[in-house]
């Protein structure tokens, strides 16, 4: 698959512009609806469910309209491919998923602190001395029941194809822990081009060239058969599995 290149930035209008504002407005409401509720539900020894209303409305409000196919397994490690930052309030939102993200991530205050409201399990590949340590942090997760969603691409592509998967990310997983299911997932937005992060554009110019839209952001979100028989081997198996699912369906 050839580099993508991110699409030129196109002005903004003035109801663009307006759009922004008033999404950003509800987005900072729903932060401060979220935050004192998900701290009393922890206090009270109850489960993350307001990070899921967050991350699902942050989606909604964007515009994210979703259409849910397959059947999704419960308390899986769902492998996806990765084209948008709203893969993550889609999944949340689809899934009631948790993430395993790169630790590169956590360096940004305000992100780590929202990625840990919704038990997100930081990984660093560069860090071989800790990769014991990350396994436990997955098993813990996976063994108490919630879903968790690695993308093995390890970067967005542009949605017409996917990025060969590395099986490196899923080093932490192997050996897998015991009756743990692996469910590939699609993820195949209508708009791709208006929607996608690659290249070389600001992560800020995509997010407002999304808020800006005044059509929804249709996205559909196929929940593949989980890996099974010999492709559970080890990791290689398992990332050979999942690419050639999703491969099947992004196209």
């Amino acid at each position: 698959m050839a580099p993508a290149v991110a699409p030129a930035a196109p002005a903004i209008s003035s109801l663009g512009w307006l759009l922004i504002g008033f999404r950003l407005l509800l987005m900072v409401a729903l932060l401060c609806v979220c935050v004192p509720l998900h701290y009393l539900w922890k206090l009270l020894g109850l489960d993350r469910f307001w990070p899921r209303v967050f991350l699902a409305g942050i989606g909604i409000v964007a515009g994210l309209d979703l259409k849910r196919h397959g059947q999704r397994q419960r308390g899986a490690l769902l492998l996806s491919n990765h084209v948008s930052w709203l893969d993550i309030p889609a999944l949340s939102h689809a899934a009631n998923s948790a993430f395993i993200a790169h630790d590169g991530l956590a360096q940004f205050g305000l992100l780590k602190w929202l990625c840990d409201m919704n038990e997100t399990v930081f990984i660093a590949r560069h860090k071989r001395s800790d990769v014991g340590n990350q396994a436990e942090q997955i098993r813990l997760a996976m063994d108490h029941g919630g879903t968790l969603t690695l993308f093995p691409e390890g970067t967005t592509s542009d949605g017409t194809g996917i990025i060969p998967f590395k099986s490196s990310l899923l080093g932490a997983l192997e050996p897998l822990p015991e009756g743990a299911v692996v469910q590939p997932v699609a993820l195949v937005y209508e708009d791709v081009p208006e929607v996608s992060w690659v290249g070389e554009e600001p992560g800020l110019d995509n997010f407002k060239r999304i808020l800006a839209r005044l059509r929804p952001v249709r996205l559909d979100v196929h929940f593949l058969p989980p890996v099974s028989g010999e492709d559970l081997t080890n990791r290689k198996t398992i990332t050979a599995a999942a690419q050639a699912a999703i491969g099947g369906v992004v196209r």
